[in-house]
């Protein structure tokens, strides 16, 4: 859900968050991006030159998030919408730093820098494990590649993880081997449950179905429940590109919002 509040006027609370969220008392997300100018953030890291706008995003449960890289396509979507976007390129400010973005018809590509590949970890389902590996994307993945049906598996409840490894809780992915330049996933995001759809979770799964497969860069077609994304891994950098459509819009009242 995208809140415009480019002059940082609202108070927006873990609670607020988590009401916007819920599907029954609100208009039902699995997080929020708050449209702000990085001037008025209040909080995070301090603006950068030449860099207006910045992606505030929470998870479903209010909590901050680092990075979100559908929600960095979607903004630079709703940006184009409103008329605050000049032109088909935007730098965008987040928690992990800085996204270059390009809008080219239908299609949003983002930078999303380069995805650091950690120790392997172990992710379990009903007592079942899963071998997966540590990567970084601004945000903790556990990218899991499987020969086991990933339709199947029960995702209604977190996966079992390190928490040594991942203190602060991890996404984790479920990603079938590449076949033919195309890999199918599902994740389970921290904070949220599973998603139909998650930007930096797809990256996460590409790097782990390429170095499966015996590669370290390439480009990868990722379907999951909500669609189909394209992965590029190339030296230094990861660049996430897809389709980014705003479905719907509505109004929030000052009595809900109190």
């Amino acid at each position: 859900m995208l809140l415009p509040d480019p002059d940082g006027a609202l108070d927006l609370t873990a609670d607020r968050v988590a009401a916007l969220c819920d599907r029954r008392r609100g208009l039902g997300a699995d997080g929020v991006l708050r449209v702000v100018r990085w001037a008025a953030l209040g909080d995070g890291p301090p603006p950068e030159p030449g860099v207006e706008w910045f992606m505030d995003y929470r998870n479903a449960d209010g909590s901050l998030a680092e990075m979100c890289g559908n929600g960095v396509r979607v903004y630079a979507r709703y940006l184009q919408h409103r008329g605050w976007l000049s032109g088909s390129e935007l730098v965008l400010g987040t928690r992990s730093g800085v996204r270059a973005v390009a809008l080219d018809g239908d299609a949003v590509a983002v930078d999303m820098g380069p995805a650091t590949v950690g120790e392997t970890g172990t992710a379990s389902i009903d007592g079942e494990a899963f071998t997966g590996i540590a990567v970084d994307v601004g945000n903790p993945h556990l990218a899991c590649v499987t020969e086991v049906p990933i339709d199947g598996l029960d995702l209604t409840r977190p996966p079992g993880h390190d928490p040594a490894l991942f203190p602060h809780g991890v996404n984790v992915e479920f990603v079938s081997p590449v076949v033919d330049g195309h890999v199918a996933m599902r994740v389970h995001e921290r904070g949220v449950g599973e998603t139909r759809s998650c930007g930096t979770g797809t990256v996460a799964a590409v790097v782990a179905a390429l170095r499966h497969a015996g590669h370290d860069s390439g480009t990868v077609e990722v379907s999951a429940p909500g669609g189909r994304l394209q992965v590029t891994v190339a030296e230094g950098t990861t660049v996430l590109r897809g389709p980014a459509v705003l479905v719907a819009h509505g109004e929030l009242t000052p009595q809900w919002w109190g």
